[in-house]
């Protein structure tokens, strides 16, 4: 596997290098050595966190975990994706995606779905056009965590949502 990793406000040592390429490294029996992931590193007063990015074609797979000592984050940020990597292998590996990425022994194991994803409600809701700080305000008078609107300054369907420390962010199709 090939590995971007990257600090903020955190120099990345040769420890902490050698620290995810080993523990990232186990995911390797999953992927082609051709796979790039993407680690981000960082700290935020006494918050360590790591983000796992690994793109494979149709997909993206990622995590993203805190604790207050780095290595501690790179031993979780591990676990979980091979956890994903178990848990969506039929999804991943699906027909429409390309098996490019992934190697052989992966793409023969069964793995045991624990939990299939079922959809038990449908709701069908108005969608007028507003701007991005409404969809916003609407989102909080309904105390969700996202909020689907047409966006009256592009005439597109976005997600609004909230993120971290108060802030929102915005999902905009492109055409």
């Amino acid at each position: 596997m090939k590995y971007s990793i990257v600090g903020k406000n955190i120099d990345v040592t040769p420890g902490l290098r050698s620290a995810v390429e080993d523990k990232i490294g186990k995911l390797e029996r999953y992927f082609t050595p051709e796979t790039e992931v993407h680690v981000t590193l960082s700290v935020e007063k006494d918050r360590q966190k790591i983000e796992v990015t690994i793109p494979v074609k149709g997909n993206i797979i990622r995590s993203e975990q805190v604790s207050n000592d780095m290595y501690v984050s790179i031993d979780l940020v591990e676990e979980i994706i091979e956890r994903q990597l178990k848990k969506y292998k039929n999804k991943i590996t699906d027909a429409r995606h390309s098996t490019v990425n992934f190697k052989q022994e992966y793409l023969e194991n069964d793995y045991n779905e624990e939990d299939d994803i079922q959809i038990v409600r449908t709701k069908q809701i108005e969608m007028k056009p507003m701007y991005p700080e409404d969809a916003c305000v609407q989102m909080e008078l309904l105390g969700h965590d996202f909020y689907v609107f047409n966006n009256a300054e592009t005439d597109k369907v976005c997600v609004v949502y909230k993120r971290k420390g108060n802030t929102y962010g915005m999902i905009e199709p492109e055409m």
